[in-house]
């Protein structure tokens, strides 16, 4: 038993080593415009981009080079790109500020064709691709409708328009996830406090007429009713549990059971009994249209850029803030995490792509300042992918501080932003 708890206890320090040490890897350069969205392809070795230049960019990230950059068609800010799964990155879908839908084709020539799929009668910020499908997608618009897309026959269809139930005002949307582990059910979001979720199974069984309601809704208790808040970014973990990060407020976690139903009563004896949402706080999401993620093999922490031009890494468990690196000199908007690598990409306001990894080169934290960083209580990290399903408080009281003096990150690229690790103040203006 001591035997186990010695190589726990190993892992354990070097876990917390290895969030102490994820900094800045590489820029990557080439956009001339704010990147708005980032995303890795499935194996993880090319990163694809879209900028308010309208160029959507497949990087080689680890060698910081272009494979390929072309125009996507759009005639105003690009807001989201994702490869569509097993099309072996030959197929690209994106979405924009013009309203557009696009569909970009990647030919063995290296040329591309780009053809438009559908309009939107506002802005798209969001696409969600079905999990295991190259031909599946669904879009939301700031026209409230939400659209599912088939390349095989390259027909939009308008499944529903998203309204409130009080005034059957339509709710402008800003986010859309798939949840991975039941791709029959979708979220969106938007302009009012509530994350609603729809099974697509209904719509194909019963028609359009009976889809506008929805399965589920999730709100914080003491949301419910405000006129004042908004959600920007919506994120699925592996355990179908639901992140919203909502305007000028917090980023909450939803399980399904604390879902209000179909059609939520603030006042039910049912509403009030509800778990409450875990909460991240410490961020600033007010300016600009904010994603939210997961991070980690089993999804244990959770990722949020900031109007303070920080990421910020929590627990997901108790939403403890372990991290807050700078990462851009105005805006932090998307954070996306490597499929198989304890790595994440950024991007916000700055023309550049950042790449975080585990010793990256930017300036380590001197040990004097131990106490001013971000990291706080025990945190953990994954010791590469292999984490241990049980979270023992006995072994983390175990755990020395490591020695955080490293030659590897003394030297290399030390650049504007300076040091990744930040004190997190109470004034609002801090971000």
């Amino acid at each position: 038993m001591s035997g186990e708890r010695a190589a726990k206890r190993r892992r354990t320090e070097h876990s917390v080593d290895l969030l102490r040490r994820l900094g800045l890897h590489k820029k990557l350069f080439k956009h001339k415009g704010c990147v708005n969205t980032v995303s890795f392809n499935a194996d993880g070795d090319i990163l694809l981009s879209g900028s308010d230049d309208k160029q959507v960019i497949l990087w080689d990230w680890q060698s910081a080079s272009v494979k390929l950059s072309f125009n996507s068609g759009h005639s105003d800010n690009i807001f989201q790109a994702k490869f569509m799964p097993f099309s072996d990155d030959l197929s690209i879908v994106t979405s924009a500020a013009d309203k557009q839908v696009r569909y970009s084709k990647i030919l063995e020539s290296g040329q591309v064709e780009t053809s438009l799929l559908g309009e939107h009668q506002g802005p798209v910020h969001k696409l969600a691709v079905e999990p295991g499908s190259p031909f599946s997608f669904y879009t939301c618009g700031e026209d409230g409708v939400v659209k599912h897309f088939d390349l095989r026959t390259r027909v939009a269809t308008n499944l529903f328009t998203c309204k409130e139930a009080k005034y059957n005002l339509i709710v402008y949307l800003h986010a859309i996830a798939v949840d991975p582990r039941n791709p029959g059910l979708f979220a969106v979001a938007g302009m009012d406090e509530y994350a609603r979720v729809y099974d697509i199974r209904s719509y194909r069984s019963e028609g359009w007429y009976n889809f506008t309601q929805p399965v589920d809704h999730f709100c914080p208790r003491h949301l419910i009713g405000n006129d004042h808040v908004g959600i920007t970014g919506l994120a699925f973990s592996d355990q179908s549990e639901l992140l919203a990060s909502y305007i000028d407020e917090f980023i909450y976690l939803f399980t399904p059971d604390m879902g209000l139903g179909p059609a939520p009563n603030p006042s039910s004896t049912k509403t009030q009994e509800r778990r409450t949402p875990q909460v991240y706080k410490e961020h600033k999401n007010l300016k600009t249209v904010k994603g939210v993620n997961f991070f980690g093999p089993k999804c244990e922490y959770v990722v949020s850029g900031s109007d303070c031009g920080r990421i910020f890494i929590w627990r997901k468990k108790d939403g403890e803030l372990l991290r807050a690196i700078e990462a851009d000199k105005h805006v932090v908007n998307c954070v996306e995490s490597h499929p198989h690598m304890p790595l994440m990409c950024s991007s916000g306001i700055e023309t550049d792509i950042k790449i975080w990894t585990p010793g990256g080169t930017e300036r380590p934290m001197s040990p004097g300042n131990a106490k001013q960083d971000s990291v706080s209580g025990n945190p953990r990290w994954f010791h590469g992918y292999n984490v241990d399903d049980d979270d023992d408080d006995d072994d983390d009281s175990d755990v020395e501080s490591s020695d955080e003096s490293s030659d590897d990150d003394a030297s290399g690229e030390e650049d504007e932003n300076g040091e990744a690790d930040v004190e997190i103040s109470n004034d609002e203006e801090d971000g």
